[in-house]
């Protein structure tokens, strides 16, 4: 494609994302702060309060708390299990809600994390309502200024003496902040619970069975970008006509061709058809209390999601064309203008799992100890196509006709997926919260996870045209080739607390965990037998408390690393569309202090307020990569900053009941300057995600809200610029004024929302 490159030459393109019972049983309540659901705020319970559930990118799912390291997943469980095995093809979105029928949400501590689950992250621990002997329903309705229409009910109560039910439906109608023109909502979903709960005859146990169906088709998740210019400071300017967040950077059509990696063969679809997800899932609980004060749970759950789908845009380079360039609209028109070199992957899974958690918890004098086991199983079927368009740069951007009369190219060149076979988890994990004296707590824990994979596994270079069967351009047929591991993974925990006065004390914990790459880092090229290497996170914290009527501090040194990092990174050759996919495999340290605070001056008011500085940084990350046209470039990142991590964050939380039933509560949160690429060449500034509202419960039985999403109206740019990873600092003043596109924040949003409980 021949392209005027002035100014817009070395311009990069795309802003990818890194991308929301009755009680949990009395084992795991010591280590969760709780959140009660109709606020979904962690209530003030060890330390810190976070509303998880406020997430300025996208209102389906939690927002992810910052630990210095790139996040691996979403990590939610529910009832002791995971709400979903993996985001990486079945995203958590698409399964699960925070809604009326989950009866307390809570927040597990990167610790506890490791030793339940073997993953270093703070995680979202919910649990359903299972049912009481009295009738009780609960309808929740939201509605935003755009046109949202959320309904969620849920029913619950008994039937004769040992029988409980519960019963919910959550219904979304989301348009979105704008038309996406070839689907009627930016999230559409739909989730049907059903429950029923046998009560032992001695009270001191139960036995529950429940059913889960969820659809949700998320065409929003897709179109979360817009054209902007980089002004070179960190600021972003609009393009004239054209507001983030509020104008849709998807074309008006989804019919689109590609070709199916899985038989060659090009075929026709729609984009709305291809974001369809459907899942089934039946659930076993059961706890027992014995005489001894032994408690005893078993949790199970079978998955199949026979939909697993989504759809990624990503792009390139911003150039200028003129008429004799030979591109033309759809009625034949000569184009002359802005386009961007855009990129889409089609993805394509089927879904399965079988997990089991037991655990046994006891008190023995001073300890309170704790015997888990896990047996999780998935099965992944899963392959993904890939294909490249010109499109023009505006709202609804028409996708251009290039002089060969093609409107789609480089079939399955960008790194096209597939897997399928299987993984499975077995472990033991122990703890023991041990209080020597009064003074003196030692919390400890150990696990030990026998891992095993067998996938699909094809290795070889992807190239245009690529699929299964075909014979490459160096001779070799691809075929997938299986790939076998068995390996034994590890976690342990430490942590002492020394109160050395009534409000004063000391605090130091220390976290490790490892595990071996996972079949979705299959899907790609994956690691060689060389590259096969064992991650290790250790987590190291120290510090000081202090606490009185009013104030509860704390303040701790931290430092986090990882080893063996499996990156699959997109390389666009500057000023081109041109791109080659390759693995990296390399490390992050981070460095970092944080102090954190609940205040209470005065009756009716909380304030807590969170500082961090980090310092994360890339260890060992190089890697090179040859172009079509043979020019060899590379990118060295050693010990330069994260990309998409800031140094800095502040997060403060107001809140202040006016009445003992009116409630008005803020939520600001400050994320520092953040690299937009791997070279430290590109950033964007420090922003502000903000939060407001007011809760008035009513009567016993209405509760009404108002919420403000990103009440400052900030329109900054955040993520990476996909397409700048080779550009270095040297070159980064040759971007000032450059045409770009990326994701954005949520727009302003005024939610309104009520609750009747009957």
């Amino acid at each position: 494609m021949k392209k005027n490159f002035l100014p817009f030459a070395m311009c990069a393109v795309f802003l990818s994302v890194s991308a929301n019972a009755s009680a949990q049983r009395d084992a795991r309540q010591a280590d969760k702060k709780v959140i009660s659901n109709d606020s979904l705020e962690v209530k003030k319970a060890k330390g810190s309060e976070r509303n998880v559930m406020l997430n300025a990118s996208d209102a389906t799912k939690p927002r992810e708390i910052q630990i210095g390291l790139p996040s691996e997943d979403v990590n939610v469980y529910e009832n002791g299990l995971p709400a979903v095995y993996s985001s990486a093809v079945h995203k958590l979105q698409y399964h699960w809600r925070s809604d009326a029928s989950l009866g307390e949400v809570g927040l597990m501590t990167p610790s506890e994390s490791a030793i339940r689950t073997g993953n270093i992250a703070y995680s979202v621990d919910s649990s359903s309502k299972l049912g009481q002997k009295e009738f009780k329903g609960i309808l929740n309705y939201k509605t935003n200024h755009f046109g949202l229409q959320q309904f969620d009910l849920n029913v619950s109560g008994g039937i004769g003496n040992n029988w409980l039910y519960s019963g919910s439906v959550y219904q979304t109608f989301d348009p979105g902040t704008f038309d996406v023109k070839f689907d009627e909502y930016a999230d559409r979903m739909q989730i049907y619970r059903a429950g029923l709960t046998r009560l032992f005859n001695n009270r001191k146990g139960k036995a529950s069975l429940m059913y889960k169906y969820a659809y949700s088709r998320n065409s929003g998740n897709e179109l979360n970008a817009a054209p902007f210019i980089y002004v070179g400071d960190g600021s972003i300017k609009e393009i004239p006509g054209f507001e983030p967040g509020l104008a849709s950077y998807g074309p008006t059509s989804g019919e689109i061709e590609y070709l199916d990696i899985m038989d060659g063969k090009m075929k026709k679809a729609n984009l709305r058809d291809l974001e369809d997800n459907r899942s089934h899932e039946v659930t076993f609980l059961t706890d027992y209390t014995f005489d001894s004060g032994l408690k005893w749970n078993l949790d199970m759950k079978y998955m199949t999601a026979p939909e697993a789908n989504y759809v990624d845009f990503g792009g390139s380079t911003i150039s200028e064309l003129t008429e004799s360039d030979g591109y033309t609209l759809s009625d034949g028109t000569p184009y002359a203008g802005l386009v961007e070199g855009r990129r889409t992957w089609l993805h394509f899974g089927k879904v399965k799992n079988f997990l089991v958690t037991s655990e046994l918890a006891q008190r023995f004098g001073n300890h309170q100890m704790r015997l888990g086991l896990n047996e999780w199983y998935y099965h992944l079927d899963y392959h993904s196509s890939s294909f490249q368009w010109t499109g023009s740069v505006q709202e609804y951007p028409e996708i251009l006709t290039a002089p060969d009369g093609s409107r789609f190219r480089g079939f399955n060149e960008l790194s096209p997926e597939y897997t399928k076979g299987y993984e499975n988890k077995l472990a033991l994990y122990l703890t023991d919260d041990w209080q020597v004296s009064p003074k003196l707590n030692i919390y400890y824990g150990a696990r030990l996870e026998y891992y095993r994979m067998s996938a699909d596994q094809i290795a070889h270079s992807r190239y245009s045209g690529f699929y299964i069967g075909d014979t490459a351009p160096d001779g070799e047929v691809i075929t997938p080739a299986k790939v076998t591991k068995d390996k034994l993974n590890y976690a342990a925990t430490a942590r002492v607390t020394y109160n050395v006065t009534k409000q004063f004390g000391l605090t130091a914990d220390g976290t490790v965990a490892t595990r071996y790459p996972r079949i979705n880092e299959y899907a790609g090229t994956g690691p060689t037998e060389e590259q096969y290497k064992r991650v290790t996170i250790p987590l190291v914290r120290g510090g000081l408390f202090y606490k009185n009527d009013w104030l509860d501090l704390t303040s701790m040194v931290t430092y986090i690393a990882k080893t063996n990092n499996i990156d699959q990174q997109n390389l666009t050759k500057p000023g081109t569309s041109e791109g080659k996919t390759v693995l990296l495999i390399y490390d992050i340290q981070t460095l970092g202090w944080t102090t954190s605070a609940e205040i209470d001056p005065f009756k009716g008011f909380h304030l807590h307020a969170l500082f961090t500085y980090q310092k994360p940084v890339y260890k060992n990350y190089s890697a090179s990569v040859t172009f079509n046209d043979g020019t060899q470039m590379g990118v060295n990142a050693n010990n330069m900053i994260v990309k998409e991590i800031p140094q800095t964050l502040i997060e403060l939380d107001p809140s202040y009941n006016i009445t003992k039933d009116l409630r008005l509560w803020l939520s600001f949160r400050y994320f520092g300057k953040t690299y937009a690429n791997l070279q430290e060449a590109l950033y964007f500034n420090g922003r502000w995600e903000t939060f407001g509202g007011v809760n008035w419960a009513v009567n016993k039985h209405l509760d009404l809200g108002v919420t403000v999403v990103n009440f400052l109206n900030q329109k900054g740019a955040k993520g990476t610029i996909s397409g700048s990873e080779l550009i270095t600092k040297d070159e980064a003043s040759q971007y000032a004024g450059c045409y770009m596109s990326g994701s954005y924040l949520r727009p302003f949003t005024v939610e309104f929302s009520a609750s009747l409980k009957f």
